[in-house]
């Protein structure tokens, strides 16, 4: 299954068994067949019969705006309802909320964990302190009863990651502070615009089960629409975006003259700074690997998908749900 990307502005619409896109260049003709979710980058009309004939396909649409910023998805009717799974996931929520959220959290450490252990081994010795606080982490969750403390724990875990990036990327893409809305520098940029792809990847894959969306762990249901979302993306995230990050910046494949905009207080990526991050996103979300407890080759964007329908086990087993570690990787 396919994702596809639009980057430029112009019109789209259904063309008998087609989707049928025109820019500046013309038409362009996409077959239906095998295309799992489309992602507009630029602004593109369309009409209801397009919407309809999407939702028959079930394909999801994710937009963002011309600045990089996620603005929504389209999310066809629901195929996959199970209203046995919702009342178990909501009863999850009230009896075992503490549990996913400290194993989610737990996860985050360890993979970041992995990720900053690989620059220890390649001698940077002064990540030694990151990587003894993150070894100390499930000792603190073991200490925190109540969401807010597992939540300021997860908290201490990203701004400890954050700092540690003095030691092994260039300064220009050193982190000060994490600033969001709008990022103020290439490195918050970059993290927003990962994070945000990241997200709605996860959307896509849980669209594919019968979990309901609105009913999460770590964060609140209150979050987001799709707050369930923004739980199994967490342990994605080292791997996935910060990966893909370290890599385009230390080889110099993203340079902050060439490919960010800078504005008044902001920091955007440009139109082929986008392309540069979103071509290696996608080659390493679809890297295959050997699972060590599947025994079989698998892609972390099926990993995804595989820690909803772990989280569903958990659910209707009463059984424990660990989410994606990297050492599942062989």
């Amino acid at each position: 299954m396919k994702t596809k990307y639009i980057f430029s502005t112009g019109e789209i619409k259904r063309k008998d068994n087609s989707i049928a896109f025109k820019n500046h260049k013309g038409w362009n003709y996409i077959p239906i067949e095998n295309v799992r979710e489309i992602y507009f980058l630029n602004e593109v009309s369309f009409n209801s019969k397009f919407l309809d004939f999407i939702a028959r396909a079930g394909i999801v649409l994710h937009f963002f705006n011309y600045y990089g910023y996620y603005s929504g998805s389209f999310y066809p009717k629901e195929h996959l309802v199970s209203g046995n799974l919702t009342i178990k996931q909501a009863l999850a929520f009230e009896k075992r909320r503490l549990e996913f959220a400290r194993n989610i959290v737990k996860v985050i450490a360890f993979n970041i964990y992995e990720v900053l252990y690989h620059y220890y081994r390649h001698d940077k010795k002064e990540l030694k302190p990151y990587l003894e606080y993150l070894k100390k982490v499930p000792v603190y969750l073991e200490k925190a009863q109540k969401i807010e403390k597992i939540l300021f724990v997860e908290g201490s875990i990203w701004n400890e990651f954050y700092d540690s990036f003095k030691y092994f990327l260039p300064s220009d893409f050193i982190l000060n502070k994490r600033v969001k809305r709008p990022p103020n520098n290439p490195i918050n940029a970059l993290i927003s615009f990962g994070n945000s792809l990241l997200y709605t990847k996860t959307i896509t894959a849980i669209y594919h089960t019968h979990l309901n969306q609105t009913i999460s762990f770590l964060h609140s249901p209150q979050e987001a629409r799709f707050s369930l979302s923004l739980d199994l993306s967490e342990a994605f995230k080292p791997i996935i975006v910060f990966r893909t990050i370290f890599d385009l910046v230390n080889r110099k494949k993203l340079q902050v003259t060439k490919h960010f905009e800078k504005k008044l207080n902001y920091a955007l990526l440009n139109e082929e700074g986008k392309k540069i991050f979103i071509t290696a996103f996608e080659e390493r979300i679809n890297e295959k690997f050997m699972h060590k407890s599947l025994n079989r080759m698998v892609s972390f964007q099926t990993a995804i998908k595989l820690d909803g329908y772990k989280l569903i086990k958990a659910i209707i087993n009463d059984t424990e749900f660990m989410p994606f570690l990297i050492k599942e990787k062989r």
